[in-house]
């Protein structure tokens, strides 16, 4: 029996959570479960993240030479506790390069609200009966986990998933450093923890392109649970920097237009140009 269907196998349909004993008896089935980030890579978060905004004026002349795809409809989703305005910088980037891109309009993140479950379905839609093509979904961190519900629910709307920094194979919230948090926001979500997060009880594989953006340097979530398996149409990239900065890092915003880049019909592996493969470690 795997990790999840024997912890699963405990009530957690309760208002209030035991996050603690969660995450004890996971480990107590595979010791093997990452834990959270140091603390002081946490701490470190904000000036890392101020380092993957100054860099941006250094990337600018390689960004700008990125690839071009045909400017299909791209749909980009928040993390947790942060709006729209956390993506701009992305959203102007992917702009730039001439696709037509969305942010989520529902304010801010505070989780899998009735808002979110209803609003998100309804904004792929949207989008998509505005151009009458199907839309590359982004998310960053938790905004990620919903992308992948959105890609598994409707295929049909999907063109393909990028996530950033979003831990999907989470088991437990105490492996986040902002489980606590999330946790006491809980009380207002349709959806109860881990938010479809593991991934092994959702039936159905994606069944689109799905890639995933990790820094190994991430001190929010352990970049374990973001990784994707390299098989099919799936795939994990790292790169370097921080969780705060994968909507601003170079290497993340590089990765993000190289995958929408991709021929709709003839979906390839990313490869790193070989000027840039030191900004991708293996």
């Amino acid at each position: 029996m795997s990790v999840v269907a024997e912890v699963s196998a405990i009530d957690f349909a309760e208002t209030e959570f035991d996050w603690a004993q969660r995450s004890t008896l996971i480990r107590e089935v595979d010791p093997l479960v990452p834990g959270p980030p140091s603390l002081a890579m946490c701490l470190s978060e904000p000036t890392r993240g101020l380092v993957d905004i100054a860099s941006l004026l250094l990337a600018a002349p390689w960004l700008l030479r990125s690839p071009r795809g045909d400017g299909h409809p791209v749909l980009v989703l928040p993390g947790l506790l942060t709006s729209d305005v956390s993506t701009l910088a992305l959203r102007t980037y992917l702009s730039f390069l001439g696709y037509r891109v969305h942010g989520w309009n529902l304010g801010l993140n505070t989780g899998p609200t009735a808002t979110v479950v209803d609003g998100l379905p309804a904004a792929l839609a949207e989008v998509a009966d505005r151009y009458e093509q199907k839309v590359s979904v982004i998310g960053w961190s938790l905004g990620g986990i919903y992308a992948r519900k959105l890609a598994r629910d409707l295929p049909e709307s999907v063109r393909q998933v990028v996530t950033l920094g979003s831990p999907f194979g989470l088991t437990s919230l105490e492996q986040t450093r902002v489980g606590s948090l999330y946790a006491r926001l809980s009380g207002n979500h349709a959806i109860l923890p881990p938010v479809d997060g593991i991934e092994s009880e959702q039936g159905s594989p994606i069944s689109v392109p799905a890639t995933s953006v990790y820094s190994r340097h991430d001190g929010i979530v352990p970049w374990q649970a973001c990784c994707e398996t390299s098989a099919g149409l799936s795939e994990s990239i790292a790169v370097q920097g921080s969780h705060m900065g994968l909507t601003h890092n170079p290497s993340a915003l590089w990765t993000v237009a190289d995958r929408l880049a991709q021929d709709v019909d003839n979906w390839q592996p990313f490869a790193a140009p070989k000027r840039l493969r030191r900004m991708f470690p293996c």
